[in-house]
């Protein structure tokens, strides 16, 4: 008879070193609009594309184990343009998204200004937990992303990995790993096609199993 006894195995944190990239400029960039997760948003422009470019001599003689991308696709043109050179396929992870905009995407900035002035002020005394109408808050974006960062922490402990996303995603992500409030986060905002480095320590994990064990009865 077989008797099975649940173990569990304790893993210590993990460490990596990320080059976090946001992408390219798109057409909403360069005019104010607000993109989000707005299945409506561009891809990369002509100048977006001349970004990534660029970004490839600054990546040239580094090593990577992987490249990770959100799945939207201003990052996953930027991240293609990137891995291509790397020899390296890219791994989509929704986990990676900007913050979900809610009723400002697709808007320019002047016109949330003039519809929403009352939030705005909100956001700016409140920033980590003041979203948008039917949007995200960043407490929220730093959830999902931090769990993405420790999962590919995890598969590639200890190896350089990739990773293209969006300004308040990677904003979160700056602040968390190098220990700023996340209420500085709007201050941390990379530039199009900026190159961040990090250390990022995943957070500890359980798993279990069950062992077999074998007896005759």
């Amino acid at each position: 008879m077989e008797n099975r006894v649940q173990q569990k195995i304790h893993i210590f944190p993990a460490r990596s070193d990320l080059w976090l990239v946001r992408h390219g400029q798109t057409d909403w960039n360069l005019v104010g609009r607000w993109q989000g997760q707005s299945p409506q948003a561009p891809g990369l422009n002509e100048a977006g594309r001349a970004q990534a470019l660029a970004l490839q001599s600054q990546l040239a003689g580094k090593q990577f184990a992987a490249v990770y991308s959100s799945d939207l696709l201003r990052a996953r043109q930027t991240a293609d343009l990137l891995a291509e050179p790397l020899g390296l396929p890219v791994s989509l992870d929704p986990r990676l998204r900007e913050m979900d905009l809610g009723d400002w995407e697709g808007l320019l900035s002047n016109e949330i200004s003039a519809r929403f002035p009352q939030l705005l002020l909100e956001r700016d005394s409140n920033p980590v937990h003041t979203s948008a109408p039917r949007g995200e808050t960043p407490a929220c974006v730093a959830e999902r992303v931090a769990s993405a960062l420790d999962d590919i922490v995890m598969n590639h402990c200890g190896q350089p990995v990739l990773i293209v996303a969006h300004g308040l995603s990677l904003a979160v992500v700056f602040c968390l790993a190098r220990g700023f409030p996340l209420d500085q986060i709007y201050g941390y905002v990379p530039g199009n096609a900026s190159l961040l480095h990090v250390e990022w320590e995943a957070r500890a994990h359980a798993v279990e199993f069950n062992h077999p064990e074998f007896s005759v009865v």
